[in-house]
């Protein structure tokens, strides 16, 4: 039996969490939830958008699963993905970018995994207005040899366990020569202990380009926080967006499994949310935990239930006639 904190989330996360978790308990994994409050919900709610409850939960169980939080733009409080990866130290941020049968998208045969480091960089929060009219505003971007090394090894170590065959760094180091320069530093020294695995280097303005040209020559590619955010959005554009992705969040003793997209409220309780970026990062949950067969047998049904393209949600196939909860059904039905 796994204990898991479940956080349903705001928006339409409530409903494709529950369509997830239903995938999940007809897998036959035995899981005991411990649903907990996040988000704009929680903050209208109790005055708090991480009440105390829920890091009990989260303190307790060490595994989290997560549907897409609210975060209000420019003002009110700051991201609480990013508050929670700083918290219990989630400082590998994992996301695969595969491409789907019957996903329209520009390419075929997409398979590039995002790995990003979580908790440094530019969204530490450490920035504030240098002038009291609030003109001239500051950010400070920390790079630390440990966080370097610690996210770099766990590339070459994902690529080792996935038999992966080449990992590229992305840095800005031709400019930013001390906070970059010292994320590439590491990252040639971490490589030189890894001689079968391929490393190559590349500035982050030249992978964006690369990228939309010829994203087949990238396998998996390790970067620094924002880079990896901005780069791990463009991996899902070449595979059809962001309902299709899902990302890992993974430290020493806790990790945090989660939908990447927002809380889209304009389409929430309308029953035609894509919940399959959820559900696969129910897949890479059930991986984390051991439960292979169960996360294969989850994967190898979604597969079969996009590429039909029949009972999908309308962004997957505008005539369909099907929604979130058609589309669980039909991955429920397709793994029995």
């Amino acid at each position: 039996m796994h204990n898991i904190t479940l956080i349903k989330g705001d928006g339409i996360g409530p409903s494709i969490m529950d369509a997830a978790v239903r995938v999940i308990e007809a897998s036959g994994v035995k899981i005991k939830w411990d649903e907990a409050e996040a988000g704009m919900g929680a903050y209208e709610k109790l005055g708090n958008p991480i009440p105390d409850e829920t890091l009990a939960s989260i303190d307790k169980n060490r595994i989290v699963f997560k549907g897409p939080l609210t975060t209000p733009v420019g003002k009110g409080f700051r991201s609480i993905n990013v508050a929670l990866r700083q918290q219990y130290d989630l400082y590998a941020n994992v996301r695969p970018a595969r491409s789907w049968a019957g996903a329209k998208s520009h390419y075929e045969n997409i398979d590039i995994v995002i790995v990003r480091e979580n908790t440094e960089g530019l969204y530490m929060g450490l920035e504030h207005y240098l002038t009291s009219q609030k003109d001239i505003a500051t950010s400070l971007a920390v790079i630390t040899r440990k966080g370097s090394e610690r996210i770099v090894e766990y590339a070459f170590q994902y690529a080792i366990a996935n038999n992966r065959k080449k990992v590229t760094v992305c840095h800005k180091a031709n400019i930013l020569k001390c906070s970059s320069g010292l994320f590439l530093d590491v990252a040639k020294e971490v490589a030189a202990r890894y001689p079968d695995i391929a490393f190559e280097e590349k500035i982050v303005d030249a992978i964006c380009m690369h990228m939309v040209m010829d994203p087949h020559q990238f396998d998996v590619v390790v970067t620094t926080n924002m880079f990896g955010d901005i780069l791990s959005d463009l991996t899902a554009g070449l595979v059809g967006g962001l309902g299709l992705i899902a990302g890992a969040n993974i430290g020493q003793d806790a990790a945090l499994f989660e939908a990447v997209h927002g809380s889209a409220p304009d389409i929430a309780g309308k029953n035609i949310a894509n919940p399959v970026a959820v559900i696969m990062a129910g897949v890479m949950m059930l991986h984390h935990l051991g439960e292979h067969a169960a996360a294969d047998k989850i994967q190898v049904a979604t597969e079969k239930v996009v590429a039909e393209g029949i009972h999908v949600t309308p962004d997957l196939n505008p005539n369909s006639k099907s929604g979130t909860i058609e589309m669980a059904d039909a991955i429920i039905a397709a793994m029995h």
